[in-house]
């Protein structure tokens, strides 16, 4: 009898121990699996924003040569840095519009790319006052070589992340004329002689 008992008492151990360590195996491996899932959304965060991005200019058509840059870094606290380098050699001492415009598309001479970039539903503008798009750089003045720079801080632009922000994927687009800032939707700019799409890096 005492043996009978002794032994129903060492399987009731037997059965509670193995709980345990099944309880113990299923705890860890749910910690591993969060911990594996934070670190893949993580990494996936990571991947969609970028430091850089930035544009390379050329044009759109072959009587006028456009060169260029424009680049875009994160400078922190939500600021984004744009430079523009550009040289339009049959425009020098003259000025010309310069426009971030909707699709990543340079075809058909820069008339691909769309639209102003308008993410905000604004009237165009003058940068920085009053109604504006996201991409209203306004107009670049040439100097007799045909060079001209532009330097813009924001918080409207991100580099990756919030689509109403990310300028990746969009383009940068030169006009013939200048933008009288001001004529809806785009300020009577001219054509389109110049188009790089922006790209993270």
């Amino acid at each position: 009898m005492k043996q009978g008992l002794l032994k129903n008492g060492l399987t009731a151990l037997l059965v509670v121990a193995a709980a345990g360590f099944a309880g113990c195996g299923d705890n860890s491996g749910s910690h591993s699996e969060g911990s594996h899932d934070s670190a893949s959304h993580g990494a996936a965060n990571n991947q969609t924003q970028s430091e850089r991005a930035e544009a390379t200019l050329d044009g759109t058509t072959s009587d006028t040569t456009v060169t260029g840059t424009v680049r875009f870094e994160h400078q922190g606290n939500g600021q984004v840095r744009m430079t523009l380098d550009i040289t339009v050699d049959k425009m020098a001492n003259k000025s010309v519009a310069v426009h971030i415009h909707e699709h990543a598309d340079c075809g058909d001479h820069g008339n691909h790319a769309g639209g102003h970039w308008n993410p905000t539903g604004e009237n165009h503008g003058k940068w920085g006052e009053g109604s504006y798009h996201s991409g209203d750089f306004g107009n670049i003045n040439l100097d007799g070589s045909g060079k001209g720079t532009l330097e813009l801080t924001s918080d409207r632009w991100s580099i990756g992340g919030d689509e109403k922000k990310n300028v990746v994927n969009k383009t940068v687009v030169v006009h013939s004329g200048v933008d009288d800032l001001k004529s809806q939707p785009s300020g009577n700019s001219g054509s389109r002689i110049g188009c790089g799409v922006i790209k993270g890096s």
